[in-house]
């Protein structure tokens, strides 16, 4: 499980080690680490041209005392200074390993192979200062690999947000945990590759604010038969989708559940010729859904248009998933009503519509918005987009976030399939945050397997799942960072209503 940890906690787990080490110890630690991970970049490092920016504070310490260490190795490194402090012992071993500061930063930075960015790190908000701004834009526009100490300068570590300009990375060297913005858009795209190093925090970091799954992770949550399973065992799922207009989306949200786990489909709507011409294994009823038969989740929304259904569904007492247009009728107040747990998975402007803002607002703080989203609605909610989000109604649990996925993705009907997924997942028995993350992981995993490069459709998504799947079960079950692999693994082992 890859963890994230906001500000607050990384400093105290900081301070904390500190407390108990040398002074000067965990800054060496990670420019050790720094100027190891820029060395891989640069291949040959005597001869080299590194330029420093440096800012005020710990992170310029850093990105000093990794130049230092590059200078000693033959490196020709440059320090140039953006604020009114610089780091007094960082700058002193810089020089005494032969590097200078610059006199003319444009002219360092237009002959440079590496440029590390230590202008704010971690701590800083609202984007670039003014002054520091040209001098970003002539690193990237120099050729040079830009290098981000801890974090991209510019962007907000603990929510992703990029509130003005920042600078953007080749690559990011981060220190003894992730933090939420290098794994969340829109800073994550500013981040480029990232690098943990790590400096001794371990035990010392509380509950992370983010977490992502695994392959690992995914192998120990993922449903899988027992000798005596039978169908209805293996759980039912209940799929109310598509219409006269959008008969396309119920088979999609159908191919999606039938891959997802659950040992049976029950398609309810108006589209249950197109569903049998393609799947003839559904079992498929007209409606309403509450005479449909006995299901242990139901998924509602892909291609419904004005098809009633949604307050049947919600009055049921099993998980529910909630999509597309089974979100615009939705009363929080009934959703928190609900006898049984509630999955909605809306993209950026259903989100938006949901909580009264813009899209643009959702996209620009998409960890806000999903944890607002989950409060409100007392639901689990899984936030499409360029960064998947799920996020449960317990607020001191971690958000999750997808880290598979391609931008292919973004095609007409891939979400229905992933609905399906979730449903199956959910009627099969994981938790609500189990399946829609697993589902989350298992779609983008398919979607890279039948993309490779190449535009694809939500069907070859669907296509494509079981061998997803068969990768991810494959995994081992240590983590695949050499730590523990999941805390809520062997959920979906269980038969539902056992």
């Amino acid at each position: 499980m890859r963890t994230a940890y906001r500000v607050r906690s990384v400093r105290a787990a900081e301070a904390a080690l500190m407390a108990g080490l040398p002074e000067g110890a965990l800054m060496q630690r990670a420019a050790a680490g720094l100027a190891g991970a820029c060395a891989g970049l640069l291949g040959r490092v005597y001869g080299a041209r590194v330029v420093l920016l440096v800012g005020g504070g710990a992170n310029g310490g850093d990105a000093l005392y990794a130049g230092a260490r590059l200078a000693r190795r033959g490196a020709g490194v440059s320090a140039v200074p953006l604020g009114a402090r610089i780091h007094r012992g960082g700058l002193d071993a810089l020089v005494r390993a032969g590097g200078r500061v610059a006199d003319d930063p444009f002219a360092v930075l237009a002959r440079a192979d590496l440029v590390l960015d230590g202008i704010t790190g971690i701590g800083g908000r609202g984007g670039l200062r003014p002054d520091a701004v040209p001098v970003v834009r002539a690193a990237r526009a120099s050729g040079a690999v830009v290098v981000a100490v801890d974090l991209p300068s510019g962007v907000d570590a603990d929510t992703g947000a990029v509130d003005g300009e920042a600078v953007r990375a080749d690559a990011t060297v981060t220190f003894g945990a992730y933090k939420p913005g290098l794994l969340v858009d829109p800073a994550r795209e500013y981040a480029g590759a990232v690098r943990l190093v790590d400096i001794g925090l371990g035990d010392l970091l509380p509950t992370p604010e983010l977490e992502a799954l695994q392959h690992a992770d995914v192998a120990r949550l993922l449903p899988v038969p027992a000798a005596e399973s039978d169908k209805y065992r293996r759980g039912v799922v209940g799929v109310v989708a598509g219409s006269a207009r959008y008969p396309g989306a119920a088979v999609l949200a159908v191919a999606g559940a039938l891959r997802g786990g659950a040992g049976a489909v029950r398609y309810v709507g108006p589209a249950g010729d197109a569903v049998l011409a393609r799947y003839p294994e559904t079992l498929v009823h007209p409606g309403p859904p509450g005479r449909a038969g006995r299901v242990q989740a139901w998924v509602i929304g892909p291609g419904l248009a004005d098809t009633p259904g949604v307050e049947d569904v919600l009055a049921s007492d099993v998980p529910v998933l909630v999509d597309a247009d089974g979100l615009r009728p939705l009363d929080p107040a009934a959703v928190r009503a609900r006898p049984a747990p509630t999955v909605l998975t809306p993209h950026a402007g259903e989100a938006a519509a949901l909580l009264g803002t813009a899209r643009e607002d959702v996209e620009a703080r998409r960890l806000e918005a999903v944890r607002e989203l989950a409060g409100r609605y007392g639901a689990t909610v899984l936030l499409k987009g360029s960064t998947t989000l799920v996020a449960d109604p317990d607020p001191d649990l971690p958000v999750r976030v997808n880290p598979t996925g391609t931008p292919w993705l973004a095609t007409a009907g891939s979400g229905d399939v992933l609905s399906g997924l979730t449903g199956s997942l959910l009627a099969a028995g994981l938790a609500p945050r189990d399946a829609a993350s697993t589902a989350a992981y298992l779609h983008g995993l398919a979607a890279r397997r039948a993309a490779r490069g190449a535009p694809l459709t939500a069907h070859e998504v669907a296509e494509a799942l079981p061998g997803a799947w068969r990768d991810a079960a494959g995994a081992p079950r240590a983590g695949l960072d050499g730590g523990p692999a999941g805390t809520e693994g062997g959920a979906g082992r269980r038969p539902p209503g056992s």
